[in-house]
C-alpha cells in the first residue's frame, strides 16, 4: 500500500512539473461506408510555423536533419506523402501517404524517452522529430509500421525553436481502420492498439486507459432523476447522461472527452459527413489564446489551437484550418504529387481570412 501510494506521489509530481502547454487532442471516425477518419487538433505556446510540405516517390531522405555534421539512416521514400510541418523545417509532423497511412506527432513531454546517438547506431538513426518522414516514407499498414520500428534507432536531438529534443508518441492509422499509439519512454518501445479512437498527450497511453474507468457512468442518453419519499427529483435539462464528463484542459480530462464524444457521435453515412463531423467534435476542444498560460524563461507562453486537420484514409485527402482562418481547405495527395513534379515542395498552408457578405437573391 506504501509503494503504491509513492508511485501516485511521484506520477502525480511528474505530471505538475511538466508545462501546460502543448495540449494536442486526435480522435477516429469510422464511417457507414468503411472509411477510417483520423483528426487532431495541433495545440502550442507559440506559432510553430507550419506549411504543407510534398514529398513524392522517391525522394531521397536523409535523418539527423538537426545534428549538425553528422548523418544517419538514409533512404528513398517508397511512397509519395504530404502534411503539416513544423518550425520550418523538412518534416512532416502530421500527414498521410499515397496507401492511406496517418502518421500523428503528439506532445509527450516528460514520459518520451530516446536512445542516446552513439558511433554504433549512428548508421540507423532517425530522429524523434523525423518520426514522420520515416514512417509515412516506407509503410503502408500499421503491421508493416511495427516490423520497421525495428530497422531504426529513434534518438533524440535538439531543437532551437524548444530548447530540447523533440518529445513526442506517435498516433499510427492506416485505412483498414487498425491504430496504434506508438511511444518511446525509459522502459523502451511501447506499442497499444487504440480501440477507444483517442489519443491527447502525458502521461503514458495505458495510463489514459485505466483512468477511463473513473468515468464508467458516461453515456449519451439522458438520466430521468430517481424518487425520494415519494418525491421525484428530475433534471435540469440536457445533457444528463454526461454529468461527470471533465471539462478542463489538462491530457487527462481531453482524453475522456474525446473517447465520450468519438465513441456516441452518430455514424456517419459516407466520407463527407464523417470528415465533417470529425471537424464539429473537434470544436470542442479548440483552445482561444488567454485560458492557458505558462510563464517561462523566455516570457508568457498562451497555449492555443494552431490547426486543426482531418484525413481521408480511403482517399488520402487531407483537409485542415489554422487559428488564423477557420475555412476548411483540403490537399488531394495524388493531384499535388503530380503538380510539384517530384520535387519536396512546400506550401503556404496560410491564406488570406476573409468573410463571405450576405446578400438578398
Amino acid at each position: 500500500m506504501k509503494l503504491n501510494k509513492l508511485f501516485i506521489m511521484l506520477m502525480l509530481c511528474s505530471i505538475i512539473s511538466i508545462p501546460s502547454t502543448f495540449a494536442c487532442t486526435g480522435i477516429i471516425i469510422k464511417t457507414l461506408n468503411g472509411v477510417t477518419i483520423p483528426a487532431r487538433t495541433m495545440e502550442f505556446g507559440f506559432d510553430v510555423r507550419s506549411n504543407l510540405l510534398v514529398v513524392p516517390k522517391g525522394t531521397p531522405i536523409k535523418f539527423l536533419s538537426s545534428v549538425e555534421g553528422k548523418d544517419g539512416y538514409t533512404m528513398k521514400a517508397k511512397y509519395g506523402f504530404a502534411g503539416m510541418n513544423a518550425v520550418e523545417k523538412m518534416i512532416v509532423v502530421d500527414g498521410v501517404n499515397e496507401a492511406g497511412l496517418y502518421l500523428g506527432c503528439f506532445y509527450f513531454a516528460g514520459f518520451a524517452s530516446y536512445e542516446p546517438l552513439t558511433p554504433q547506431n549512428q548508421s540507423r538513426a532517425v530522429s524523434s522529430e523525423e518520426m514522420g518522414n520515416y514512417i509515412l516514407g516506407s509503410f503502408a499498414t500499421v503491421d508493416e509500421v511495427i516490423k520497421g520500428l525495428k530497422n531504426v534507432s529513434v534518438v533524440g536531438s535538439f531543437i532551437e525553436d524548444i530548447q530540447g529534443e523533440a518529445p513526442f508518441h506517435y498516433a499510427v492509422t492506416d485505412k483498414s481502420g487498425r491504430s496504434v499509439v506508438i511511444e518511446y519512454t525509459k522502459d523502451g518501445l511501447q506499442i497499444y492498439e487504440n480501440t477507444v479512437n483517442a489519443i491527447c498527450n502525458n502521461p503514458t497511453y495505458d495510463w489514459h486507459l485505466t483512468n477511463l474507468r473513473n468515468y464508467v457512468n458516461l453515456g449519451a442518453q439522458n438520466k430521468h432523476g430517481f424518487e425520494i419519499n415519494g418525491v421525484k427529483y428530475g433534471s435540469l435539462g440536457e445533457g444528463t447522461g454526461m454529468l461527470g464528463l471533465p471539462g478542463d484542459y489538462t491530457s487527462p480530462s481531453r482524453f475522456v472527452r474525446a473517447t465520450a464524444f468519438a465513441n456516441t457521435s452518430l455514424q456517419s453515412k459516407n466520407t463527407e459527413e464523417g470528415i465533417f463531423r470529425a471537424f464539429h467534435i473537434l470544436n470542442a476542444f479548440d483552445i482561444p489564446k488567454g485560458v492557458i498560460k505558462e510563464n517561462t524563461k523566455n516570457g508568457l507562453l498562451t497555449d492555443y489551437t494552431v490547426w486543426t486537420s482531418v484525413v481521408d484514409t480511403q482517399n488520402s485527402i487531407y483537409y485542415y484550418k489554422t487559428y488564423k482562418n477557420q475555412a476548411v481547405k483540403k490537399l488531394i495527395l495524388k493531384d499535388v504529387l503530380k503538380q510539384v513534379k517530384g520535387k519536396m515542395t512546400v506550401i503556404k498552408a496560410e491564406t488570406p481570412r476573409t468573410y463571405e457578405t450576405v446578400r438578398v437573391n
